[in-house]
């Protein structure tokens, strides 16, 4: 019975970060929220848009989470000119939705 206590925190967390990864995914791949998908290659996306970049290798292009999270909150801060929407200043999607799409994005 210990060994099962020891080990239920665990697989909740691991449960729950699979439940995070597919609303982000969700969300991402939904063409009336995230919408990624208008722009970006996603792997498993279908009808991708090219006017940004692949989604691929994330990890090794954006090590840092929050820098990553800084570009999909308003892409405008490092690039004046972007066509990305601003999902977080104008509040496209919220705060919540914002770093569930991270995670996924990030894993990408």
């Amino acid at each position: 019975m210990l060994l099962l206590g020891l080990l239920l925190p665990g697989l909740a967390a691991a449960t729950t970060e699979q439940e995070r990864l597919a609303k982000g995914e969700a969300l991402a791949f939904d063409r009336n929220a995230g919408n990624c998908l208008s722009c970006h290659v996603m792997a498993g996306g279908e009808l991708p848009g090219n006017i940004g970049p692949p989604l691929i290798q994330m990890r090794l292009r954006f090590p840092d989470r929050e820098v990553l999270r800084a570009q999909i909150w308003d892409a405008a801060v490092r690039n004046p000119d972007t066509l990305m929407p601003p999902y977080g200043r104008h509040s496209v999607i919220s705060e919540e939705e914002i770093d569930q799409v991270v995670d996924y994005i990030h894993t990408l």
